[in-house]
């Protein structure tokens, strides 16, 4: 060596590869962790909660994944979806009567939240050495419905955390980020434990991780609820939601509609297979960029107009997908319409829970959420249970958002405008 220095050490390729991997994994999920631990803010505290019940869901869904109608001829599945299409709307059912007296106080949110992961917990301890038994069904149901009490007790916590520097749309917008981030940090172990173990082992690592949420739900700080003053009706319905809820259930059907033309007529028309993963992950990435998008919108604009905009939009894009029928373009609508969905989506529950009056959370967040989930579920019933082409599905989408814009805009059919901001 010149000048007697001694060459500096050289790593193999494979230790760089980790290296690198390790860097990423500190840069992109511990730092981020850590500072919403460290952090004083009480909706980085239940942040940390809503992540990790994400990453459970994620290993359930991955244990369960493929038992629905991936596995059997598109024909046979029509009962089998149909029967699951149903047992989504049977968790609200159940869980929505018992969560409205309990939500309309504040106090007990912290322990709904700690019981649904906590209950989801010992049920996937109980769910995985009968994973091939008939158990199996009430087992998932129950998990589907705490759930389902864990999204709508999220409503009543974030109404209670959101701070008034961040507000109420950022605030649902960053824990829809965290929860794909939680879902994202699962799917890797999810897939392991199954690989190695079955779905009983997903299902055991699932249990860990609600475990965890469990323990996690007792560092929440004491919700303060803001009083606010305004019209409610017995059933939770408020009057200035009557557009937005159109618009928003509207989207939703839409977003049912499009994951199930996907599953169901683009196999139906034989498409290459690889076409369901390319539009899948377009809606999917749509979806993220939607919870970006959505803290950057100037303050001025209300959340009346965004849901418009989301339904423009989605149903321009459509149109070009049955006109210019080609992946690219195609993948670009699914972008579109995944951040259109979730615009929509995160405009409407913020202004719901800035309009929910005080002693009426249970009622207003479970009234919505069952108008959503149905109109999903109705929407999802078009292309699974009709022999429909892929490209004609597209038409009938455009038809869906032309007359969903059609009925928010028009004031004959409901109330267009917000009287007023209910008084604090």
């Amino acid at each position: 060596m010149r000048g007697g220095g001694q060459e500096p050490k050289r790593y193999p390729w494979w230790q760089l590869i980790l290296l690198g991997l390790a860097s990423m994994l500190e840069s992109l999920i511990v730092r981020p962790i850590r500072r919403l631990w460290v952090s004083d803010d009480p909706l980085d505290t239940y942040a940390i909660v809503h992540l990790a019940s994400a990453a459970g869901d994620a290993m359930v869904a991955i244990a369960l994944a493929g038992s629905i109608f991936f596995d059997v001829p598109v024909g046979e599945a029509r009962a089998k979806v149909a029967l699951y299409l149903g047992l989504t709307l049977a968790p609200l059912a159940v869980a929505g009567p018992l969560l409205v007296p309990l939500l309309d106080r504040a106090g007990p949110r912290r322990a709904i939240s700690l019981a649904s992961a906590a209950g989801r917990a010992l049920v996937c301890l109980l769910a995985a050495p009968q994973f091939n038994t008939l158990l199996l069904y009430p087992f998932a149901f129950a998990i589907l419905v705490l759930s389902k009490v864990h999204t709508i007790t999220k409503n009543g916590l974030v109404t209670a955390y959101a701070g008034p520097d961040e507000g109420l749309v950022g605030a649902n917008a960053r824990l829809g980020r965290i929860a794909i981030g939680g879902a994202a940090l699962a799917a890797a172990p999810g897939i392991l434990l199954f690989k190695a173990g079955g779905a009983a082992a997903a299902l055991y690592g699932a249990a860990a991780v609600y475990t965890v949420a469990s323990l996690l739900n007792l560092r929440l700080p004491h919700p303060q609820v803001p009083v606010r003053r305004g019209q409610v009706s017995r059933l939770g319905a408020i009057p200035q939601l009557a557009a937005p809820a159109i618009g928003g259930a509207g989207l939703r059907a839409a977003n049912g509609f499009l994951l199930f033309s996907i599953a169901f007529a683009l196999r139906r028309s034989g498409e290459p297979t690889y076409w369901f993963a390319v539009l899948a992950g377009g809606a999917a990435l749509g979806s993220f960029l939607g919870d970006v998008l959505a803290p950057r919108l100037p303050v001025a604009l209300r959340e009346e107009a965004v849901v418009v905009a989301c339904i423009v939009a989605a149903g321009i894009g459509a149109f070009l997908a049955f006109v210019a029928f080609s992946l690219p373009i195609l993948t670009a609508f699914a972008l579109v319409a995944g951040a259109s969905s979730e615009l929509g989506r995160l405009a409407f529950q913020s202004l719901m829970q800035q309009l929910a009056p005080g002693g009426a959370h249970g009622r207003v967040f479970v009234r919505y959420e069952v108008v959503f989930q149905l109109s999903w579920v109705l929407g999802a019933l078009i292309p699974a249970m009709l022999p429909l082409g892929f490209r004609e599905g597209f038409l009938i989408l455009f038809g869906m958002y032309v007359v969903v814009g059609l009925g928010y805009l028009t004031p004959d059919l409901v109330p267009r405008r917000r009287t007023g901001s209910p008084p604090d």
